[in-house]
């Protein structure tokens, strides 16, 4: 809880309730117009940055804390900087969506044009053009939606990066493909629309991760294998399964974790157990069965599938040329 008080006029005094709770919700930071608008004035404001109560940030910015300013501190800052329409941009966004593991050293403000801010700080201003993004904005510090966030991302990084930020945003329920393909039409423009449609088109199907993308696309669909069900409880078991070939009880478990070891290994053993019981067979591949060798991977989930009465035929790829015989 942030406490403040007026220093050297009088020291009873309190600031506010209301300014108190405001520089809550804002991470601990004010600025002039806040502090006056709640009674404050600009000597007493300066008073409290003197007695090294507040700091001051920038112009007519400040923190009502004595330590550093913390990320989100400097994140609303930022905000509060640009004016009322301001908003975090594409990798400040991501973040605070939990889609990035480490929050951006440089915090991007989207402002709309044609407002312009030049304040140095950990801050990068850009001017919005009208309908460039859904005009919606979410949470505190104002930022994207998961959409938009996921489309910006989509646009500046590599192929790999758009592959990983998408699936990763639907595996965790921040947005569907249905969503994020209403999303990319109200855009005139995006760098990345073709791929896009098709990554969006293998994610409808379940995919939700770049290893799932790799087998449905280099194992399952190079090879002429039987379109799996993907993401779905089965056999009455509370499991969700990666892949499952159902006419012929086969399941398929795709593990991008290195080092999957100890509760993890038994939790995955125990599930196995419980699907052998009734009647189906896991197969369980990693990044290099599927990325460096999924010619041999379709073999065997090809081989399997006879066994149980698919009828086939498994096909080659352009791939399967370079893979020994011994290992087909």
């Amino acid at each position: 809880m942030v406490t403040l008080r007026v220093a050297g006029v009088n020291p009873r005094r309190r600031v506010p309730e209301a300014l108190g709770r405001l520089a809550v919700l804002q991470e601990g930071v004010l600025t002039l117009e806040q502090a006056r608008g709640h009674g404050l004035t600009p000597t007493v404001v300066n008073r409290l940055c003197r007695d090294e109560q507040w700091q001051r940030l920038a112009r007519g910015l400040f923190s009502t804390g004595s330590g550093a300013p913390s990320w989100p501190a400097l994140a609303w800052a930022g905000v509060l900087l640009g004016g009322d329409q301001a908003r975090l941009a594409a990798e400040p966004s991501a973040w605070l969506w939990e889609l990035t593991t480490e929050p951006p050293p440089v915090i991007g403000v989207l402002v709309p044009y044609p407002s312009s801010c030049t304040v140095r700080g950990p801050w990068a201003f850009h001017r919005e053009l009208p309908g460039q993004r859904s005009p919606r904005t979410i949470g505190a510090p104002p930022r994207l939606t998961a959409a938009d966030t996921v489309l910006d991302l989509a646009a500046a990084g590599s192929a790999g990066e758009l592959v990983d930020v998408v699936t990763r945003a639907v595996a965790r329920r921040l947005v569907t493909p249905q969503s994020l393909a209403r999303a990319l039409e109200g855009r005139a423009r995006h760098p990345r629309r073709a791929l896009l449609g098709t990554l969006l088109a293998d994610v409808a199907e379940g995919v939700e991760s770049p290893l799932e993308l790799d087998y449905l696309r280099d194992v399952e669909r190079a090879h002429g294998l039987p379109a799996g069900q993907r993401q779905r409880h089965r056999a009455g078991l509370r499991y969700r399964t990666d892949v499952g070939y159902e006419p012929w009880a086969l399941l398929i478990e795709l593990d991008g974790r290195l080092g999957h070891e100890g509760a993890g290994r038994l939790r995955d053993l125990r599930r196995d157990n419980d699907f052998a019981l009734r009647s189906y067979m896991t197969l369980r591949y990693g990044w290099h069965d599927v990325v460096d060798r999924p010619c041999v991977v379709a073999r065997q989930v090809g081989a399997v599938l006879s066994s149980r009465g698919w009828p086939g035929p498994l096909t080659s790829c352009r791939r399967c040329r370079s893979v020994p015989l011994d290992l087909r």
